[in-house]
């Protein structure tokens, strides 16, 4: 089933097969909040081009150094610099984090995005790309991821799958995928947290930049990278 040809109702039935055999490879996860609003936020502009454990590292760093969102706010640049640099480009990412707290101090008075969860998804998203250093991808993870927003993430492991199973063409980049996906598929959070979790995962683990593990994957049959590069393995 090649892209370029397949109907919108084609590529919706493609994507319940392939949210259905990795779930049944990866399992079924609870859409239940893995830590607190604003440490979701903070860490995932921690995260960009880093690893998890150093995104870890750096946000208990920034902790431990300032004690609280008002300390890390009102931190010297370059102390804060200092703390994160076990996040890769500290220099970038400390002004964005002190952006986003000075905003929520001047418009909120507290260092709270609780109210997000009383937004309709499109104005929290505007409220979060707003800020600088937070993108869609940002700002999709935290509306659903903590507030069970009806929104699909894509990062760069779910626009790498969609590209090769031919859910989604070659000149899609990343920031028109979240909107391309989240059109072929239901918009139920539980079953949008699956399929961003369990692409993610296969992503990582089997369908790798560069030379993806096809022998271990369960979706060759439906994917369109592997019925054109790997032909002589069916």
């Amino acid at each position: 089933m090649a892209t370029r040809t397949a109907t919108h109702e084609q590529l919706m039935a493609k994507a319940l097969i392939v949210y259905e055999r990795l779930l049944a490879t990866y399992g079924d996860h609870p859409l239940v909040p893995r830590r607190e609003p604003m440490h979701e936020l903070i860490s995932t502009i921690l995260s960009h081009r880093t690893t998890q454990s150093n995104e870890d590292i750096a946000y208990q760093r920034m902790w431990e150094r300032f004690g609280s969102w008002e300390g890390v706010r009102t931190a010297p640049l370059d102390a804060l610099i200092e703390a994160l640099k076990p996040s890769n480009f500290p220099d970038v990412k400390a002004p964005y984090i002190q952006g986003v707290l000075n905003r929520l101090h001047k418009e909120r008075g507290e260092y709270s995005i609780d109210f997000l969860r009383d937004l309709p998804v499109e104005e929290g998203l505007a409220w979060l790309t707003a800020m600088s250093g937070v993108g869609i991808k940002t700002a999709s993870l935290v509306l659903l991821f903590c507030f069970s927003k009806p929104i699909m993430p894509v990062d760069t492991h779910v626009h790498r799958v969609s590209q090769r199973l031919g859910l989604i063409g070659a000149k899609v980049n990343p920031t028109a995928a979240h909107g391309v996906l989240f059109d072929m598929l239901p918009h139920d959070p539980p079953f949008l947290f699956n399929f961003h979790i369990n692409m993610l995962r296969h992503g990582q683990r089997v369908c790798i930049w560069g030379a993806p593990r096809c022998e271990q994957c369960p979706l060759t049959d439906v994917c369109d990278w592997y019925q054109v590069h790997r032909p002589t393995d069916k």
